[in-house]
């Protein structure tokens, strides 16, 4: 399973973004999934999650202002955010989302995924 975020970079505060995050080697209409945040200096934060039947959750502090989506035909993850602050500053990762399973291509069930690559950066100016 290879999940890689972009889509990142430097904006004012207000701005928008979009960030997109590709997947493979799973089945991914299937997978619930995530966009997490760290913070220079802080511990990573989770963001929001999307169900395979497009539920949705959000952090209490991006509700409003961040959209998750996927595009099941493009294996592609999606956030929105608009009105940035700078207190959105950070590397932003795309995950499979805690609390449920994940499958690998051919339904294999996958323990322990932790492969958080690189992610993407977002800053924001004030």
């Amino acid at each position: 399973v290879q999940l890689q975020a972009s889509g990142g970079g430097l904006v004012q505060a207000g701005g928008s973004l979009r960030l997109s995050c590709a997947a493979s080697g799973m089945i991914f209409a299937n997978n619930a999934l995530a966009w997490y945040r760290q913070a220079p200096g802080m511990q990573r934060e989770l963001v929001a999650t999307i169900t395979s039947s497009h539920s949705t959750t959000y952090a209490d502090s991006v509700k409003g202002r961040f959209t998750i989506s996927r595009d099941n035909a493009k294996d592609t993850l999606y956030l929105q955010m608009n009105n940035l602050k700078p207190e959105d500053t950070g590397v932003y990762y795309c995950h499979p989302a805690p609390g449920y399973p994940l499958y690998g291509s051919g339904w294999r069930q996958i323990f322990d995924y932790d492969d958080w690559g690189q992610g993407t950066l977002v800053t924001v100016s004030s």
